[in-house]
């Protein structure tokens, strides 16, 4: 179930489908994904698959996360990063082993309190959690060199794009009944979008749960 062939085999599945930024394809193998998990699922843990985390959440399957980070990186090194939806904290993992410092923000607190506790138990500390409505951002601490984005809005949220610094890449799903993988770059005021590929996302909601 979480042999090391099990995730061999992901990996060249990965490559298959065009991953080819090796500190993207080493953090998913070193990325235990089955503790991100419930129990009952982990046995489906290293396929290319999305499975739900509760809360009306998704685990994304592999290969987005790995897309979402390559298109992040831009084979640049990455400091402060901020993303959007922490969810289980999966994705959260991923980003933290190939960038400096990360900024998480979670609406739903029962999975961040999970993926806060998961992330610890595997020994990753460069990341930072806030409990909020993610169409906000985390102004406090931008502007960031990207920012990657786990949920829909129907259009870029303006505060995000505010919050990106300039030459900054901000990676993100948009749309409602029709979803696009979007990497927008910032140049001065000027914000370049770029649609990558069809997708499907839970929607970026508004608001904070706590329970």
């Amino acid at each position: 179930m979480t042999s090391q062939r099990t995730r061999e085999r992901l990996l060249e599945r990965l490559f298959e489908e065009g991953i080819r930024d090796l500190k993207v394809l080493e953090a998913i193998r070193r990325t235990p994904r089955h503790l991100f998990v419930d129990e009952a699922l982990a046995h489906r843990a290293y396929e290319d698959t999305a499975l739900p985390i509760g809360h009306n959440q998704t685990l994304s399957q592999p290969y987005i996360v790995a897309r979402m980070t390559e298109l992040l990186l831009g084979g640049r090194e990455l400091d402060k990063v901020l993303e959007v939806g922490t969810g289980s904290g999966y994705q959260t993992a991923i980003l933290a082993q190939v960038v400096e410092r990360v900024f998480s923000v979670e609406r739903i607190l029962p999975l961040q309190e999970r993926a806060k506790t998961v992330l610890r138990d595997i020994d990753i500390r460069n990341v930072v959690f806030r409990h909020a409505d993610g169409n906000w951002g985390w102004p406090q601490y931008g502007p960031y060199d990207a920012i990657l984005v786990t949920a829909a809005p129907p259009e870029v949220p303006a505060e995000l794009l505010t919050q990106l610094a300039d030459g900054g890449r901000m990676v993100i799903p948009v749309g409602e009944h029709e979803q696009y993988l979007t990497l927008v770059i910032r140049e001065g005021d000027q914000f370049i979008r770029h649609q990558v590929e069809p997708v499907r996302f839970v929607p970026l909601l508004s608001g904070v749960m706590n329970s």
